[in-house]
């Protein structure tokens, strides 16, 4: 049985484009880009979690909208399950803290990027809104 890690990530949306972040290139998934976010820790709900991860990660403030979907998917170091949620970026630009990149990328434009396997399902809804 693999470890089970419940992560968020946030749908950023600025004047139609999308924020799209690639990890960095050392550790888990390097290089491949996702949309920030990161763990539930004990007692947070989803969308505190992702509030809270925005702005460490970011050093942005976000509200935290509608679900876009969650996807599990399973990865050699455990299954993730991932929330993703649309949000608007109501303060800050984002900073790199463990990024490699950021990008605001149209819809049609995010097939151009290599994605986490667990992003790709949001990905598709995303283009298709």
């Amino acid at each position: 049985m693999s470890k089970q890690i419940n992560v968020v990530g946030a749908v950023i949306v600025r004047d139609g484009l999308i924020l799209c972040a690639q990890r960095g290139p050392l550790g888990s998934l390097g290089g491949m880009w996702e949309f920030p976010g990161g763990k539930i820790e004990p007692g947070e709900s989803p969308r505190d979690a992702l509030a809270r991860e925005i702005d460490e990660e970011l050093c942005c403030d976000v509200v935290v909208g509608q679900e876009v979907t969650t996807t599990t998917h399973l990865y050699d170091f455990g299954t993730v399950t991932l929330t993703t949620f649309w949000c608007e970026l109501v303060s800050g630009t984002p900073t790199l803290t463990e990024h490699a990149a950021v990008r605001w990328l149209a819809p049609a434009e995010l097939d151009g990027l290599e994605w986490a396997p667990a992003d790709v399902p949001a990905v598709e809804i995303i283009r298709a809104a």
